[in-house]
């Protein structure tokens, strides 16, 4: 499974968007099968939602709702990770969406990302030394 973050949703669907033809190139991983967090979602259909209305971000549901886009849950063991990475990436600062993410990364045992925040998840790293492998880049 490839993991899916905010802007990459975000790039797929706005024409406008300057990383959209990138993601579009990248559509087809899709038959590898994208993953994303809870928390991601929040962020992507709110963004989606603000901008390009509510049809799309409704959309993007129906993709997690029919299994297109899976949307991975953050053991509660796991939640406890999070403040630490957060004071770990301060000066980014790391967002509960990317963090979300590292965790995901962790749980695979890959950082193969769909993304267009290419600073922070440059910086990020999994299992505390891996880095990420930007799809997109």
């Amino acid at each position: 499974m490839i993991i899916v973050d905010t802007g990459f949703l975000y790039a797929l669907l706005d024409r406008s968007d300057a990383w959209h033809e990138r993601a579009v190139a990248a559509a087809p991983t899709v038959e590898e099968g994208w993953v994303t967090t809870w928390p991601v979602l929040t962020e992507a259909t709110h963004l989606i939602g603000r901008r390009l209305g509510t049809r799309f971000a409704s959309a993007l549901m129906d993709e997690v709702a029919e299994g297109g886009l899976v949307a991975w849950d953050i053991p509660p063991g796991e939640a406890r990770r999070i403040p630490a990475m957060m004071l770990r990436y301060q000066s980014l600062p790391m967002d509960l969406a990317d963090a979300s993410l590292v965790l995901v990364a962790n749980h695979l045992g890959h950082g193969r990302i769909l993304t267009t925040d290419e600073r922070d998840f440059g910086a990020y790293r999994w299992k505390n030394r891996q880095p990420f492998t930007n799809l997109l880049g």
